[in-house]
């Protein structure tokens, strides 16, 4: 501002320099010539009439520029106090929306961290399931297959007895190992199924069967005769192994009905189970999102209120500058339209004076040649005011300086030691500008200078910054990638890990009919082996009777010879209860290596998991803090943005206050100088010094 006005000040005194130092220069020649004797006079009042033109045409320059100050004053007031308003309404905004979002962080995080406990007490009761109905399975196997073998031993005791009980064999003795075979049986089944059998077997069942088992090979007749019969005793050891086996075929389908009905509540459980750990990970991945989600925005909300906070604080600081400066302006205004009236007052005043019909008379008597002649030596201090005059005005002209005019006017009036004063004052005043702008100059120069230096330094740091920015960019992305990619991996393990649960669970299904099967089979070829054997190795002794008194009987039955080939069939039987037994050991083993090769798929499985997870958390933690370093970089690139602006905004500045003076310093140094110098002149002629020698120097 300050500048601008100066520049059109300095305009309007340089027009009126050209035409006051032309006119000044005629007067002094002309004064020369004796017979012009109104000529000084009437100069001067031209020069008046021009001095008033140019003040008009310089109150109306300003009235120019302090119009376009006016309006450049209003509109940025308005538009920076409306831009201030809406920053504070938005940082008012942006404060809810931050806390409303941290708010939601944290409960998000609160509810992340519930779901993962949940999940993990689920997982937890799975995997208690899982090992409970892997226990109730490996006793029902082992339950099942006890009783499986007492039935198989008990049906095998009951169909030897069977022989011997009743029907056409009656007259049959059975064989001593027999008898002692089934005691066996039965004394181990009584022991070993003591609380299944408790309150099954009747106390004299219980004592018949403890008399059997004492003396098995007594308990029956050792040669019944005709008449004589075992079987009330053999009935009731025949009725005490079928109540044996209905008691066991009972509990068995009680077993295998329980077994089936743990199997199904298990399914039940673990799909159950299953579907809430499913559903508990999709909530947590949909909150996962939702997390990052906020948290991005809470970041970029962070970034926007300290980004609107430093817009702020610059339209604050330029509003303040602002409302300063157009108040100086204002006083500026107000201060040169006050002594621009009074100037033009003065002027149009002496104009006033010298324009009169007396005036006009008194100066054609006062500077008729004749008086002249006559007074020219009556004074001789006059000329020397007159001389020093000369040279002011004529300064004063050439330099368009309206002080070095008045202080010629008051040379003519004025002693000389308010004069000499007066050009000491002017004196002093030049060199203090001159050195003001000197130190101006330096400033502005110091100034450029730093302000190149840091906008270079800002520039680099918004490289690196960006640099930076890409880096994290490429690695939050990497890191988002492999996250997924485990993720995606543990679901697929996860449906692997279901998929080979089921598979198991059928090939132990599977594994449970064919060993059912080969078991029935070994049963029913032992049932049949055994009645070839009792039939092939029984040594039969027939009974001699004595013939009664007559005639011989005819030719007797050859000696009975076994079948020639019952030999190979038992051997073939043999042979295929023993494919049978190995084919069930081979389905145990099978079974066994199936079950361990599941537990530890299960294992590796779950280790792999655990894994993956650990490194989802590991690679979401160093994601998080690379996002929080994206973040806090982006802030940074925008402060050095931010700067960089206010750096080009104190640059143009700069180009505004200094460009005039960089350009223009030699010149106006160089009339400063001249302006002393001429300063100093008038002051020597006035203490005496020739005014011949100063026009010549000059």
């Amino acid at each position: 501002m300050a500048a601008v006005l100066r520049l059109a000040k300095l305009a309007v005194f340089s027009t009126a320099c050209t035409h006051l130092g032309s006119a000044l220069s005629l007067d002094i020649q002309d004064s020369k010539d004796a017979d012009a004797k109104n000529r000084p006079v009437t100069k001067v009042i031209t020069l008046l009439k021009d001095m008033q033109k140019q003040l008009q045409k310089e109150a109306d320059e300003d009235e120019a520029i302090y119009d376009k100050m006016a309006c450049w004053c209003q509109t940025n007031d308005r538009e920076k106090t409306e831009a201030i308003k809406t920053a504070e309404v938005r940082i008012d905004g942006l404060t809810t929306k931050i806390e409303e979002l941290t708010a939601g962080s944290a409960r998000l995080n609160t509810e992340i961290k519930n779901l993962e406990k949940e999940i993990a007490e689920n997982q937890d009761s799975l995997d208690k399931a899982t090992a409970i109905r892997e226990k109730q399975l490996a006793e029902f196997n082992a339950e099942e297959k006890d009783l499986l073998q007492s039935i198989s031993a008990l049906k095998a005791a009951i169909t030897v007895l069977s022989k011997h009980h009743g029907g056409s064999t009656g007259f049959l003795q059975m064989p001593k190992t027999h008898m002692l075979g089934v005691a066996a049986m039965l004394q181990n089944e009584l022991s070993k199924h003591a609380s299944l059998l408790q309150g099954v077997l009747t106390p004299n069942e219980r004592r018949a069967a403890a008399a059997f088992l004492q003396a098995p090979g007594d308990y029956f007749d050792a040669a019944p005769t005709f008449k004589q019969s075992y079987a009330p005793q053999s009935g009731e050891i025949f009725g005490i192994l079928r109540q044996m086996l209905e008691t066991f075929e009972s509990n068995l389908s009680a077993s295998q009905k329980e077994e089936l009905a743990n199997q199904q509540a298990y399914g039940e459980l673990k799909a159950a189970k299953e579907d809430e750990i499913k559903a508990g990970q999709a909530q947590i991945d949909s909150k996962t999102g939702e997390l990052a989600d906020t948290d991005e925005k809470n970041a970029q909300a962070k970034v926007d209120v300290d980004d609107t906070k430093a817009s702020l604080s610059a339209d604050e600081q330029f509003l303040s500058m602002l409302k300063e400066k157009c108040s100086m302006a204002d006083k500026e205004w107000e201060e040169r339209q006050k002594t621009r009236q009074l100037e033009m007052e003065a002027v149009s005043q002496a104009l006033a004076v010298l324009s009169g019909d007396d005036a006009h008379d008194l100066f054609t008597r006062t500077f008729n040649p004749s008086f002249l002649q006559s007074s020219s030596s009556s004074d001789a201090s006059k000329d020397f005011r007159a001389s020093a005059s000369q040279v002011l005005a004529a300064v004063a002209a050439k330099y368009s300086n309206p002080k070095l005019g008045a202080l010629a006017y008051q040379v003519k009036l004025d002693a000389f030691t308010r004069v000499k004063k007066a050009i000491d004052d002017m004196v002093a005043q030049l060199l203090k500008e001159k050195d003001d702008e000197i130190k101006h100059k330096d400033f502005c120069t110091d100034e450029f200078h730093q302000n190149q230096l840091q906008t270079e330094k800002k520039d680099r740091e918004e490289q690196d910054l960006t640099a930076t920015i890409e880096d994290l960019s490429m690695k939050i992305e990497g890191l988002a990638k492999a996250i997924e990619e485990l993720k995606g991996e543990i679901a697929e393990m996860q449906v692997q890990l279901k998929r080979a649960g089921e598979d198991r669970e059928l090939q132990n299904k599977e594994f449970q009919s064919t060993v059912a099967d080969q078991r029935e089979t070994q049963k029913l070829l032992t049932s049949a082996l055994q009645f070839l054997k009792d039939f092939y190795h029984k040594k039969t002794a027939f009974i001699q009777k004595q013939e009664p008194v007559g005639p011989p009987p005819p030719a007797g039955f050859e000696t009975y010879k076994n079948n020639a080939g019952s030999g190979g069939v038992i051997q073939l039987i043999q042979q295929i209860i023993s494919d049978a037994k190995a084919m069930e050991a081979e389905a145990i083993r099978s079974e066994e290596d199936a079950q361990k090769a599941y537990e530890d798929f299960v294992k590796d499985t779950n280790a792999s998991i655990e894994a993956k997870s650990k490194d989802i958390v590991e690679k979401s933690e160093v994601k998080a803090r690379a996002e929080g370093e994206l973040v806090e970089t982006k802030e940074a690139k925008e402060a050095v943005i931010l700067e960089l602006e206010q750096l080009s905004n104190y640059n143009a500045q700069l180009h505004q206050s200094c460009d005039f003076v960089l350009k223009n310093f030699d010149l106006r140094q160089t009339a400063r100088d001249e302006e002393i110098e001429a300063l100093r002149q008038a002051k020597a002629i006035l203490s005496g010094a020739k005014f011949d020698n100063f026009l010549q120097r000059s």
